[in-house]
Protein backbone atom coordinates (compact mmCIF):
# COMPACT_ATOMS: atom_id res chain seq x y z
CA UNK A 1 0.00 0.00 0.00
CA UNK A 2 1.43 3.26 -0.93
CA UNK A 3 2.71 5.86 1.82
CA UNK A 4 0.11 8.88 1.66
CA UNK A 5 2.00 12.30 0.98
CA UNK A 6 2.27 14.29 4.16
CA UNK A 7 0.76 17.65 5.07
CA UNK A 8 -1.78 17.22 1.28
CA UNK A 9 -5.19 16.26 2.03
CA UNK A 10 -6.80 13.18 -0.44
CA UNK A 11 -8.94 15.24 -3.37
CA UNK A 12 -12.46 13.14 -2.19
CA UNK A 13 -13.71 13.87 -5.91
CA UNK A 14 -10.89 11.99 -7.22
CA UNK A 15 -11.34 8.87 -9.48
CA UNK A 16 -10.60 5.91 -7.48
CA UNK A 17 -11.68 1.89 -8.29
CA UNK A 18 -13.66 2.29 -5.37
CA UNK A 19 -15.92 5.44 -5.96
CA UNK A 20 -15.55 4.60 -9.99
CA UNK A 21 -18.16 2.43 -11.88
CA UNK A 22 -16.52 0.33 -14.65
CA UNK A 23 -19.36 1.37 -16.66
CA UNK A 24 -18.63 5.14 -16.08
CA UNK A 25 -15.54 5.56 -16.02
CA UNK A 26 -14.27 9.06 -17.71
CA UNK A 27 -12.78 7.58 -21.06
CA UNK A 28 -12.66 11.25 -23.31
CA UNK A 29 -11.79 13.32 -20.49
CA UNK A 30 -9.05 15.86 -21.27
CA UNK A 31 -8.17 16.19 -17.20
CA UNK A 32 -5.34 13.86 -16.65
CA UNK A 33 -5.12 10.76 -15.06
CA UNK A 34 -3.24 9.54 -12.37
CA UNK A 35 -0.13 7.37 -13.83
CA UNK A 36 -1.12 4.12 -11.39
CA UNK A 37 2.77 3.36 -12.54
CA UNK A 38 4.58 6.49 -11.67
CA UNK A 39 2.86 6.54 -8.47
CA UNK A 40 4.33 2.97 -8.06
CA UNK A 41 7.90 4.42 -9.29
CA UNK A 42 7.90 7.29 -6.72
CA UNK A 43 7.27 4.61 -3.82
CA UNK A 44 9.84 2.56 -5.42
CA UNK A 45 12.30 5.41 -5.12
CA UNK A 46 11.90 6.38 -1.53
CA UNK A 47 12.02 3.00 -0.20
CA UNK A 48 15.58 2.39 -2.17
CA UNK A 49 16.81 5.60 -0.66
CA UNK A 50 15.50 5.16 2.99
CA UNK A 51 17.19 1.36 2.47
CA UNK A 52 20.27 3.12 1.05
CA UNK A 53 20.76 5.84 4.07
CA UNK A 54 19.86 3.19 7.02
CA UNK A 55 22.33 1.25 5.16
CA UNK A 56 25.17 3.93 5.24
CA UNK A 57 24.32 6.60 8.56
CA UNK A 58 27.23 8.62 7.52
CA UNK A 59 25.55 9.41 4.45
CA UNK A 60 22.50 11.22 5.85
CA UNK A 61 24.95 12.94 8.06
CA UNK A 62 26.91 13.84 4.98
CA UNK A 63 23.88 15.31 3.44
CA UNK A 64 22.75 17.24 6.32
CA UNK A 65 25.89 18.55 6.45
CA UNK A 66 26.26 20.14 2.55
CA UNK A 67 22.23 21.25 3.57
CA UNK A 68 23.38 23.09 6.72
CA UNK A 69 26.09 24.67 4.66
CA UNK A 70 23.65 26.70 2.81
CA UNK A 71 21.29 27.89 5.78
CA UNK A 72 22.20 31.58 5.42
CA UNK A 73 23.64 31.83 2.21
CA UNK A 74 21.79 35.19 0.34
CA UNK A 75 20.07 34.39 -2.80
CA UNK A 76 20.99 36.94 -5.11
CA UNK A 77 18.00 39.36 -4.43
CA UNK A 78 19.27 41.95 -1.92
CA UNK A 79 22.25 42.70 -3.92
CA UNK A 80 20.44 43.21 -6.68
CA UNK A 81 18.46 46.10 -5.15
CA UNK A 82 18.90 49.13 -6.34
CA UNK A 83 21.81 51.59 -4.09
CA UNK A 84 19.13 53.73 -2.43
CA UNK A 85 17.49 50.65 -1.22
CA UNK A 86 20.21 48.98 0.05
CA UNK A 87 21.40 52.06 1.91
CA UNK A 88 17.26 52.10 3.62
CA UNK A 89 18.28 48.53 4.44
CA UNK A 90 21.31 49.32 5.89
CA UNK A 91 19.75 51.78 8.00
CA UNK A 92 16.80 49.03 9.30
CA UNK A 93 19.95 46.96 10.51
CA UNK A 94 21.29 49.81 12.57
CA UNK A 95 18.38 50.42 14.25
CA UNK A 96 17.93 46.66 14.77
CA UNK A 97 21.18 46.82 16.30
CA UNK A 98 19.97 49.44 19.11
CA UNK A 99 17.01 47.10 19.63
CA UNK A 100 19.36 44.36 20.54
CA UNK A 101 20.89 46.42 22.81
CA UNK A 102 17.92 46.68 24.62
CA UNK A 103 16.79 43.66 24.71
CA UNK A 104 20.09 42.54 26.12
CA UNK A 105 19.49 45.68 29.05
CA UNK A 106 16.05 43.90 29.38
CA UNK A 107 17.26 40.33 29.99
CA UNK A 108 20.31 41.43 32.76
CA UNK A 109 17.49 43.58 34.45
CA UNK A 110 15.14 40.24 34.26
CA UNK A 111 17.88 38.54 35.59
CA UNK A 112 18.51 41.18 38.40
CA UNK A 113 15.14 41.02 39.54
CA UNK A 114 14.83 37.05 39.59
CA UNK A 115 17.93 37.17 41.78
CA UNK A 116 16.59 40.07 44.24
CA UNK A 117 12.92 37.83 44.54
CA UNK A 118 15.34 34.42 45.11
CA UNK A 119 16.74 36.27 47.73
CA UNK A 120 13.17 36.93 49.13
CA UNK A 121 12.09 33.15 48.71
CA UNK A 122 15.01 31.68 50.36
CA UNK A 123 13.77 32.02 54.18
CA UNK A 124 10.41 30.15 52.47
CA UNK A 125 13.03 27.22 51.14
CA UNK A 126 14.52 27.32 54.62
CA UNK A 127 11.26 26.77 56.73
CA UNK A 128 9.91 24.19 53.74
CA UNK A 129 13.72 22.08 54.41
CA UNK A 130 13.38 22.32 58.14
CA UNK A 131 9.71 20.61 57.94
CA UNK A 132 10.90 18.21 55.78
CA UNK A 133 13.68 16.91 57.75
CA UNK A 134 11.98 16.82 61.05
CA UNK A 135 13.59 20.01 62.59
CA UNK A 136 10.70 21.90 63.30
CA UNK A 137 6.83 21.51 62.55
CA UNK A 138 4.57 23.94 60.92
CA UNK A 139 2.42 26.56 62.43
CA UNK A 140 -1.11 26.90 62.94
CA UNK A 141 -1.61 29.78 60.34
CA UNK A 142 0.83 27.41 57.64
CA UNK A 143 -1.53 24.33 58.12
CA UNK A 144 -4.77 26.40 57.68
CA UNK A 145 -3.39 28.13 54.66
CA UNK A 146 -2.61 25.06 52.76
CA UNK A 147 -6.10 23.13 53.72
CA UNK A 148 -7.98 26.68 52.57
CA UNK A 149 -8.27 25.03 49.39
CA UNK A 150 -8.97 21.44 49.71
CA UNK A 151 -12.54 20.34 49.35
CA UNK A 152 -14.61 18.10 51.39
CA UNK A 153 -13.44 14.98 51.04
CA UNK A 154 -9.76 15.98 51.41
CA UNK A 155 -10.58 17.32 54.72
CA UNK A 156 -12.48 13.97 56.03
CA UNK A 157 -9.25 12.20 54.65
CA UNK A 158 -6.84 14.79 56.63
CA UNK A 159 -9.51 14.63 59.53
CA UNK A 160 -8.73 10.75 59.66
CA UNK A 161 -5.24 11.11 59.28
CA UNK A 162 -5.06 13.31 62.14
CA UNK A 163 -6.31 10.67 64.65
CA UNK A 164 -4.22 9.61 67.25
CA UNK A 165 -2.33 6.83 66.40
CA UNK A 166 -1.87 3.43 68.17
CA UNK A 167 0.68 3.55 70.79
CA UNK A 168 2.83 0.89 68.91
CA UNK A 169 3.21 2.93 66.45
CA UNK A 170 6.52 3.96 65.90
CA UNK A 171 6.72 8.39 65.75
CA UNK A 172 7.71 9.75 61.77
CA UNK A 173 10.12 12.53 62.00
CA UNK A 174 9.23 15.26 59.17
CA UNK A 175 8.27 13.44 55.60
CA UNK A 176 10.52 10.47 54.55
CA UNK A 177 11.27 10.73 50.93
CA UNK A 178 10.05 13.47 50.51
CA UNK A 179 11.96 14.53 47.50
CA UNK A 180 12.38 10.91 46.05
CA UNK A 181 8.37 11.36 45.62
CA UNK A 182 8.66 14.65 43.75
CA UNK A 183 11.32 13.33 41.35
CA UNK A 184 9.70 10.57 40.50
CA UNK A 185 6.25 12.48 39.41
CA UNK A 186 8.67 14.77 37.30
CA UNK A 187 8.14 12.86 34.49
CA UNK A 188 11.50 13.63 32.64
CA UNK A 189 13.85 12.85 35.91
CA UNK A 190 11.46 9.87 36.75
CA UNK A 191 12.60 8.18 33.18
CA UNK A 192 16.25 8.91 34.73
CA UNK A 193 15.70 6.75 37.93
CA UNK A 194 16.73 3.54 38.08
CA UNK A 195 15.19 1.04 41.19
CA UNK A 196 19.07 0.88 42.30
CA UNK A 197 18.74 4.99 42.11
CA UNK A 198 15.74 5.00 44.43
CA UNK A 199 18.01 3.43 47.22
CA UNK A 200 20.36 5.91 47.26
CA UNK A 201 17.92 8.88 46.65
CA UNK A 202 15.79 8.29 49.91
CA UNK A 203 18.75 9.66 51.51
CA UNK A 204 18.13 13.30 49.86
CA UNK A 205 17.46 15.56 52.22
CA UNK A 206 17.12 19.23 50.22
CA UNK A 207 17.31 20.32 46.32
CA UNK A 208 18.12 24.39 46.35
CA UNK A 209 19.94 26.17 43.86
CA UNK A 210 21.62 29.86 44.01
CA UNK A 211 22.84 31.62 41.04
CA UNK A 212 26.30 32.86 40.14
CA UNK A 213 28.69 36.33 40.03
CA UNK A 214 28.71 36.10 36.02
CA UNK A 215 25.37 34.77 34.63
CA UNK A 216 24.63 30.97 35.26
CA UNK A 217 23.41 29.05 38.32
CA UNK A 218 24.72 26.08 40.54
CA UNK A 219 22.09 23.17 41.86
CA UNK A 220 23.07 21.90 45.57
CA UNK A 221 21.86 18.14 45.88
CA UNK A 222 22.03 17.76 49.77
CA UNK A 223 22.68 13.70 50.93
CA UNK A 224 22.42 12.43 54.55
CA UNK A 225 24.80 9.77 55.56
CA UNK A 226 24.26 6.92 52.95
CA UNK A 227 25.60 3.64 52.12
CA UNK A 228 26.87 4.58 48.11
CA UNK A 229 29.10 7.67 48.73
CA UNK A 230 30.60 9.83 51.36
CA UNK A 231 29.37 13.14 49.90
CA UNK A 232 27.21 15.16 51.63
CA UNK A 233 26.09 17.79 48.78
CA UNK A 234 26.32 17.37 45.04
CA UNK A 235 26.73 20.12 43.12
CA UNK A 236 26.14 21.08 39.17
CA UNK A 237 26.85 24.29 37.95
CA UNK A 238 25.48 25.51 34.41
CA UNK A 239 27.12 28.33 32.61
CA UNK A 240 25.79 30.64 30.23
CA UNK A 241 28.34 32.61 27.21
CA UNK A 242 29.12 36.17 27.93
CA UNK A 243 27.35 37.27 24.67
CA UNK A 244 23.66 37.47 24.39
CA UNK A 245 21.77 35.36 21.75
CA UNK A 246 19.63 36.28 19.21
CA UNK A 247 16.28 37.90 21.12
CA UNK A 248 18.70 38.89 23.89
CA UNK A 249 18.42 35.95 25.41
CA UNK A 250 21.63 33.99 27.80
CA UNK A 251 22.99 31.11 25.67
CA UNK A 252 23.73 27.73 27.45
CA UNK A 253 27.56 26.93 27.16
CA UNK A 254 28.58 24.06 29.72
CA UNK A 255 28.02 22.38 32.71
CA UNK A 256 30.33 20.83 35.23
CA UNK A 257 29.15 18.59 37.93
CA UNK A 258 30.70 17.53 41.23
CA UNK A 259 32.75 14.00 41.43
CA UNK A 260 31.12 11.35 43.20
CA UNK A 261 33.17 9.51 46.26
CA UNK A 262 31.14 6.45 45.60
CA UNK A 263 32.05 3.60 48.93
CA UNK A 264 33.35 0.80 47.27
CA UNK A 265 31.20 -1.44 45.33
CA UNK A 266 28.74 0.69 45.24
CA UNK A 267 28.52 2.94 42.39
CA UNK A 268 25.25 3.36 40.75
CA UNK A 269 26.60 4.32 37.24
CA UNK A 270 28.48 1.10 36.37
CA UNK A 271 27.58 -2.79 36.41
CA UNK A 272 29.38 -6.04 36.53
CA UNK A 273 29.53 -8.07 33.80
CA UNK A 274 30.76 -11.59 34.12
CA UNK A 275 31.58 -13.90 31.36
CA UNK A 276 32.83 -17.18 31.54
CA UNK A 277 36.14 -18.19 29.74
CA UNK A 278 37.57 -21.64 29.04
CA UNK A 279 41.19 -22.41 27.75
CA UNK A 280 41.50 -24.14 24.51
CA UNK A 281 44.66 -26.30 25.50
CA UNK A 282 43.31 -26.99 29.34
CA UNK A 283 39.79 -26.87 29.24
CA UNK A 284 39.71 -25.30 32.71
CA UNK A 285 37.20 -21.81 32.72
CA UNK A 286 37.27 -19.08 34.15
CA UNK A 287 35.46 -16.02 35.16
CA UNK A 288 36.55 -12.69 33.92
CA UNK A 289 34.14 -10.34 35.72
CA UNK A 290 34.29 -6.29 33.48
CA UNK A 291 32.69 -2.87 34.57
CA UNK A 292 30.33 -1.30 32.06
CA UNK A 293 28.67 1.67 32.14
CA UNK A 294 25.03 1.64 33.30
CA UNK A 295 21.93 4.03 33.36
CA UNK A 296 21.52 6.19 36.75
CA UNK A 297 19.97 9.89 37.24
CA UNK A 298 23.69 10.01 38.84
CA UNK A 299 25.22 10.21 35.16
CA UNK A 300 23.28 13.67 35.73
CA UNK A 301 26.39 14.99 37.51
CA UNK A 302 28.36 13.55 34.63
CA UNK A 303 27.64 16.11 31.73
CA UNK A 304 28.15 15.51 28.14
CA UNK A 305 31.13 18.02 26.94
CA UNK A 306 30.60 19.79 23.45
CA UNK A 307 31.80 18.00 19.91
CA UNK A 308 35.26 18.64 19.08
CA UNK A 309 36.27 18.16 15.16
CA UNK A 310 37.28 15.70 15.52
CA UNK A 311 33.83 14.13 16.53
CA UNK A 312 31.75 15.12 13.71
CA UNK A 313 29.83 11.75 13.03
CA UNK A 314 28.73 11.87 16.77
CA UNK A 315 27.57 15.73 16.74
CA UNK A 316 24.14 15.00 16.07
CA UNK A 317 24.18 12.39 18.89
CA UNK A 318 25.79 14.72 21.32
CA UNK A 319 23.83 18.04 20.66
CA UNK A 320 20.57 16.06 21.73
CA UNK A 321 21.75 15.04 24.81
CA UNK A 322 23.51 18.43 25.30
CA UNK A 323 20.20 20.07 25.14
CA UNK A 324 18.26 17.08 27.31
CA UNK A 325 21.16 17.65 29.71
CA UNK A 326 20.32 21.66 29.70
CA UNK A 327 16.39 21.06 29.82
CA UNK A 328 16.50 19.30 33.00
CA UNK A 329 18.60 21.90 34.42
CA UNK A 330 16.07 24.27 33.88
CA UNK A 331 13.21 22.16 35.08
CA UNK A 332 14.83 21.50 38.79
CA UNK A 333 15.37 25.08 38.63
CA UNK A 334 12.39 26.40 37.48
CA UNK A 335 9.37 23.78 38.65
CA UNK A 336 11.12 21.25 40.98
CA UNK A 337 12.69 23.50 43.70
CA UNK A 338 9.84 26.13 43.43
CA UNK A 339 6.97 24.00 43.89
CA UNK A 340 8.24 20.73 45.32
CA UNK A 341 5.08 20.34 47.26
CA UNK A 342 3.00 20.46 43.87
CA UNK A 343 5.32 17.42 43.11
CA UNK A 344 5.18 15.79 45.91
CA UNK A 345 0.99 15.39 45.93
CA UNK A 346 1.23 14.76 42.02
CA UNK A 347 -0.87 18.43 42.14
CA UNK A 348 1.89 20.15 39.32
CA UNK A 349 1.17 17.19 37.00
CA UNK A 350 -2.13 19.23 36.58
CA UNK A 351 -0.62 22.07 34.73
CA UNK A 352 1.92 19.83 32.86
CA UNK A 353 1.76 19.29 28.83
CA UNK A 354 2.21 15.48 28.55
CA UNK A 355 3.07 14.04 25.31
CA UNK A 356 1.15 11.05 25.00
CA UNK A 357 3.59 8.65 24.54
CA UNK A 358 4.65 8.83 27.96
CA UNK A 359 1.05 8.35 28.99
CA UNK A 360 1.57 4.92 27.58
CA UNK A 361 3.21 3.65 30.43
CA UNK A 362 0.19 4.55 33.02
CA UNK A 363 -3.22 2.90 32.87
CA UNK A 364 -6.32 4.18 33.94
CA UNK A 365 -7.19 3.15 37.78
CA UNK A 366 -10.70 2.22 36.72
CA UNK A 367 -9.73 -0.09 33.90
CA UNK A 368 -7.39 -2.00 36.32
CA UNK A 369 -10.80 -1.99 38.92
CA UNK A 370 -12.81 -3.76 35.93
CA UNK A 371 -10.40 -6.21 35.11
CA UNK A 372 -9.90 -6.95 38.53
CA UNK A 373 -13.43 -7.64 38.87
CA UNK A 374 -13.93 -9.37 35.85
CA UNK A 375 -10.98 -11.87 37.39
CA UNK A 376 -12.80 -12.40 40.45
CA UNK A 377 -15.96 -12.98 38.54
CA UNK A 378 -14.21 -16.13 36.68
CA UNK A 379 -12.93 -17.31 39.98
CA UNK A 380 -16.96 -17.61 41.01
CA UNK A 381 -17.83 -18.81 37.42
CA UNK A 382 -14.70 -21.37 37.99
CA UNK A 383 -15.70 -21.79 41.42
CA UNK A 384 -19.67 -22.67 40.53
CA UNK A 385 -18.43 -25.05 37.83
CA UNK A 386 -16.32 -27.23 40.40
CA UNK A 387 -19.49 -27.61 42.80
CA UNK A 388 -21.43 -28.53 39.49
CA UNK A 389 -18.92 -31.26 38.90
CA UNK A 390 -19.54 -33.14 42.11
CA UNK A 391 -17.72 -31.02 44.73
CA UNK A 392 -21.41 -30.52 46.36
CA UNK A 393 -24.55 -32.09 45.97
CA UNK A 394 -27.26 -30.98 43.92
CA UNK A 395 -29.88 -29.55 45.77
CA UNK A 396 -33.22 -31.20 44.63
CA UNK A 397 -36.15 -28.80 43.72
CA UNK A 398 -38.67 -28.51 45.85
CA UNK A 399 -41.82 -30.44 45.63
CA UNK A 400 -45.29 -27.66 45.24
CA UNK A 401 -48.46 -29.13 46.52
CA UNK A 402 -51.22 -27.70 46.22
CA UNK A 403 -54.19 -28.03 48.84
Amino acid sequence: MAEPIKNKRPDPAAPTPQNTPANAAPISSHAQQPGITSIKEEDLDRVTAASIFAKDPRLVSLIQGRLGSLVGRSSGYIESLPTEVKRRVAGLKGIQKDHSKLEAEFQEEVLQLEKKYFAKFTPLYEQRSAIINGKNEPTEDQVQAGEEDEDEDEDEGAAIKEEKPAESAAKVSGIPEFWLSAMKNQISLAEMITDRDEEALKALIDIRMEYLDKPGFRLIFEFAENDFFTNTTITKTYYYQNESGYGGDFIYDHADGDKIDWKTGQDLTVRVEQKKQRNKTTKQTRIVKKTVPTESFFNFFSPPKAPTDDEDDAASDIEDRLELDYQLGEDIKEKLIPRAIDWFTGEALAFEEIDEDDLEDFDDEDDEDDEDASEDNEDEDESEEEEDDGTKPKQEPTECKQS
